[in-house]
């Protein structure tokens, strides 16, 4: 589909408005208990503050729950997004998961009161529901903007996702750890990134409501599960859309994987960071990173109006491609602050313009079903590359007992797996070159 020359109105609506401040609502728990602080605190818990546990047994053992947690979205997420195609069905499932990510996230600053690893209860439950919300809040943006102003409400979300629930809750956060005493400093960190969370998405919840869907029907699940399936015996009319979603699952992997393990991989890498440190020396770096990725982010909103956004989702490709070679030679802070500088450059404009241009390519009347097949894509990629790392860590880990192959100058197995990564991006963009050069006729031009 090509590109409308037609200038869209710069002012954003009541609707896009709201969707844009869900992405400032719901980066609070994605930098503070998905990315950052809480795998910080895990990373202390099992290993100096009682687990017992080795960095690299620590690492394996959190890649492994990250991907348990995405096997049960990547399952889940088809049959809710068909389920949500029903008119009226959509909102109802954001809330319920939504409130149940609130409820759990309330939980974990009860940690200082029960063995260490029972706080990782409450936080899968909360990972688990925070990512089911994401199902049907990417999906939205077929209802609350048109094709032509897609790509800027989507990447502005994620600048406005960086610059406020990104960055001030981190804030919040780095003052409470330096000034307050263990465990307040963290517990109350993360009460206000729920807090946080829960108010900003208020809006949300109030003015944005599913347009595009079917009527409902008798026996609609059951009737899901047939759309669902007629869906897939239909691939080839959908071909663009499916070959998409596989590049997609390719690249998006990596992409996860490297947010995601981004402290667990500063621990095992670099030796002066440590599970007791890892708070003070990676905070600041941190939120220099969230800052650099609001600017990226709205700049990359700005391209989107100039340059087709396939060109641009090459570009973010290639630029990951060389943060997965670059992170197999980091070894120290300096090193590792340069790799998050990278990554801030495109991290906001991988997503959101994946985003849109699935949003573009898909019938309308069945946005929810297909974000779903989406979501599935997404989520088993992030199973995959956490598997990835774990399996080559391990790997190296064993063959080092007798060949030594681990470099004394650049320690930690982790880094193998990193490397590992680009392959993902290789070939996830040579599967998206050919998708966007397929025309779409499923569409009513």
């Amino acid at each position: 589909m090509e590109k409308s020359l037609k200038k869209s109105p710069a002012k954003f609506t009541k609707k896009e408005w709201a969707y844009i401040f869900y992405d400032w609502a719901e980066s609070a728990f994605t930098v503070v208990f998905a990315t950052f602080i809480f795998p910080g605190l895990y990373a202390y818990l099992s290993t100096e503050g009682g687990g017992g546990l080795t960095n690299d047994q620590s690492s394996i053992l959190y890649q492994v729950i990250i991907s348990t947690i995405s096997i049960i979205i990547a399952i889940s997420s088809p049959i809710l997004g068909t389920l949500s195609d029903y008119r009226g069905t959509k909102n109802r499932f954001f809330k319920l998961f939504f409130y149940v990510g609130i409820f759990s996230s309330v939980l974990i600053p009860l940690y200082p009161y029960f063995p260490w690893w029972l706080v990782l209860i409450p936080f899968a439950i909360a990972y688990l529901a925070y990512n089911a919300t994401n199902v049907f809040y990417d999906s939205f943006i077929v209802d609350v903007t048109s094709d032509e102003r897609m790509d800027n409400v989507s990447t502005t979300a994620y600048a406005f996702g960086y610059l406020g629930g990104s960055t001030i809750p981190l804030v919040i956060g780095i003052a409470f750890i330096m000034l307050l005493p263990d465990p307040i400093d963290l517990q109350l960190t993360f009460l206000v990134t729920t807090l946080w969370w829960f108010v900003f998405s208020l809006p949300f919840l109030r003015h944005v409501k599913q347009v595009h869907g079917i009527e409902p029907e008798k026996n609609p699940v059951k009737k899901s599960f047939a759309r669902l399936f007629s869906t897939f015996k239909e691939a080839k009319k959908y071909r663009k859309v499916f070959l998409f979603l596989i590049a997609f699952f390719l690249y998006i992997d990596g992409v996860h994987t490297i947010i995601s393990q981004a402290v667990p991989f500063a621990v095992n890498a670099i030796p002066e960071v440590t599970g007791e440190n890892v708070n003070d020396v990676l905070l600041p770096i941190f939120l220099m990173i969230q800052i650099a990725a609001f600017i990226f982010a709205l700049l990359f909103a700005q391209l989107a109006k100039r340059f087709k956004t396939e060109h641009l989702l090459l570009v973010t490709i290639g630029i990951y491609a060389f943060i997965s070679l670059f992170g197999y030679f980091i070894n120290n802070v300096t090193m590792f602050t340069i790799l998050g500088l990278l990554v801030a450059t495109s991290q906001g404009a991988i997503q959101s313009l994946s985003r849109s241009y699935f949003g573009k390519i898909i019938p309308k009347e069945k946005a929810n079903e297909f974000f779903g097949l989406y979501t599935v894509f997404s989520r088993v990629a992030a199973f995959m590359g956490p598997a990835i790392i774990a399996l080559v860590s391990s790997l190296v880990l064993i063959i080092n007992d007798t060949t030594e192959i681990v470099d004394p100058n650049f320690p930690g197995a982790m880094r193998y797996g990193i490397l590992a990564l680009i392959v993902l991006f290789f070939v996830g963009g040579f599967i998206f070159n050919r998708a966007r050069k397929i025309p779409i006729t499923y569409l009513d031009k």
